[in-house]
Formats: C-alpha cells, structure tokens, sequence
C-alpha cells in the first residue's frame, strides 16, 4: 500500500470521507486502464527477476538495503505473480524497514497485498501493519497500528468497481519495471491509490528520459521514471527511480529525502569477481562420503527389486543365451526384432 489506513470508515464509501470533495469521484485515466489491460505474457516474463540496492546517506554511509523479487505463483489455484519487496536499515541510528507482498493478476490487479512499516525510536517505536485482499467483488483492507504501548485497528472495504486503476506499493514497484523496459512513459499515466488517512487519491507516472549514471567501475545509461503520489492532506510526495536496459533498478530515490538506494556494481562486474574454482569431488571427503552413501544406498534398493521380481533374472538369461546362440553383428537391431516379436 502506498500508506497506512486511516480512521475505520464504513463499507465502499468514497466521497464520505473528511477531506475529499463530495463531489469528485477520482477515477484513473482511460491511459492508465488501457496499459493495464494491454500487458503482454512476453512482456511480465521480462519482469521476473530480483534487485538488490544499498541505501546511503549523502555523506555515503551505508544505511541498509532495499531489495525486490518478482516470480510466478499460483493463488488459490490461480495463475499469478508474487512480488516481495524489503527496505532494511538504519536512521540516526534507530532501527527501521519496511516489507510488501503482494499477489498481482497479469494486469496488475491486487489479489492480496501484506504491508509492514516500523521504526524502532527509545521509547517511542511505531509499527504499522495493514492487509488487503479481494473478496466477493470487494476490496478488504484492516490495519493495526502500534504507536508505544497503544495499538488501534480499523477495517474498511471498497467494491472493486470503484478503485479500477489501483495502483498500491507492490503493483507500483512492477509497472515501474514494465515501463523501463519498454523505455517509454506514455501520456496521461494517471492512476488511483491510497493516502496515509485511506483517501483514494491520485498517483501519476512520468518519463525522466535517460542519462548517464555511474554503477561500480562503469559509466551506464539509464532510464528514469517519476512518480508522484498525491494526497488530500499533505504534499505529494515524489520518487524517481532509474533502470538499466534490462530492466534492473538502478537507483531510487524519494525527493527531499538525503537518502538514496542505489545499485553498486553490474552483474557482468560481480561475475569477474568471482574465480571459479574446479570441482574434484573425489578429494573432498564430505561429497566423497555422500557419494559412496548414495551409492551403497541405490545398490539395496536394486537388490531389493531383484529380490521381489525374480523374473527378471530369468529373462536376462533367456536373452544371454539367445545372443550366444545367434552371435549377431548387430546386437541393437536385434533387440528391435525381438521387441516386435
């Protein structure tokens, strides 16, 4: 999710929420509900891999990691994708992170997404956790937050009709990878999601063009996309997140914040760094071990197989003493007349 829920608010209202305009139903683009739908099988085949990043601060201090899986999985019997993403790290020295898993129809639609955020400050931690899933044409979503010794929970549901074009803190991190490899943003990007009191609101996609970025030892050019999420009661807040021509994160970074995820070094460049080493299993005395277990173990259970089909034995000699006795030049042709017979 983009932000933790607000205070409980009764089932599939939109406009009776304090803040919004009763008259406005904010609804995503027909831009955005076209490239959701339009999403090639090819095309979310790309997107399957993981992406790990550090955080650092300005200064460069190592502050933590932030990381994101994308794979294929199956939901209740249905076909889906599963999408892990974990910030871990460290501000002025309190521990804090973040977790989202997320279920996601091929075109981005949320099944059920879990989101975890905490900070632990002496004396004052704070742990936010909020769950949504769909349900009879519905969207559940129940929150609990624990601020101190005090923990509240609220639970609210939307129709599923009234929030197409949902965009949450897992779909978001894919469609961003979809877009890169496509290298192209296109108009009109604008889609619906939740702010930090449960309004829906509007969250938009933009193109930042490419530049040059330095990863390791090499100087590579990659592709940005921006992403403002907007609010009713504060100031949007904006990402911009740069990937390579693969569709790998480069950098992410929240403007405003001294904070920054950035990729360290390139594959190509982890690979060189790592001499491979020849296997002689026969010399290492564990693998040898297992070897000579594995192969005292498989000598049984022949044995065993032997034993409880004795005629086996019997046609392996019928078929010996057919070979003696017809000596062919060709012992594999024969046994294709044999099998005919």
């Amino acid at each position: 999710m983009e932000a933790p829920l607000g205070d409980e608010t009764p089932a599939g209202a939109l406009a009776g929420i304090e803040g919004l305009d009763l008259g406005v139903e904010l609804k995503a683009s027909d831009e955005a509900l076209t490239l959701m739908s339009s999403v090639e099988p090819a095309e979310l085949l790309k997107c399957v891999f993981p992406d790990s990043l550090v955080t650092v601060s300005e200064g460069g201090r190592d502050l933590g990691k932030f990381s994101v899986t994308v794979e294929f999985a199956r939901r209740v019997q249905q076909p889906c994708l599963l999408l892990h993403a974990q910030s871990q790290g460290a501000i002025d020295d309190s521990p804090c992170g973040t977790t989202v898993t997320a279920y996601l129809t091929t075109e981005l639609e949320v099944l059920e997404e879990d989101y975890h955020e905490y900070v632990k400050l002496e004396g004052h931690s704070l742990d936010r956790r909020c769950h949504m899933v769909q349900h009879d044409g519905q969207m559940l979503i129940d929150k609990v937050t624990t601020v101190g010794e005090e923990t509240t929970m609220e639970s609210v549901s939307y129709p599923m009709s009234a929030i197409n074009g949902i965009v949450t803190e897992g779909s978001n991190l894919l469609l961003m990878r979809l877009l890169a490899l496509g290298k192209k943003v296109p108009e009109h990007m604008t889609f619906i999601s939740f702010d930090q009191g449960l309004h829906i609101i509007h969250t938009t996609f933009s193109e930042l063009g490419l530049k040059q970025l330095q990863v390791g030892d090499e100087t590579v050019e990659v592709f940005g996309v921006e992403r403002v999420v907007h609010s009713v009661e504060d100031s949007p807040t904006t990402w911009q997140c740069y990937f390579l021509a693969d569709g790998h994160m480069a950098s992410r970074v929240q403007v405003g914040s001294p904070v920054t995820m950035r990729l360290l070094q390139l594959q190509s460049q982890l690979e060189k760094g790592f001499e491979k080493i020849p296997l002689v299993w026969e010399e290492d005395l564990q693998m040898r071990s297992k070897f000579l277990d594995r192969k005292e173990e498989l000598k049984a259970d022949h044995a065993s197989y032997l034993r409880q089909h004795p005629e086996i034995r019997a046609l392996i000699s019928d078929f010996l003493q057919f070979l003696l006795l017809r000596k062919p030049n060709d012992v594999f042709q024969l046994l294709t007349v044999v099998d005919c017979l």
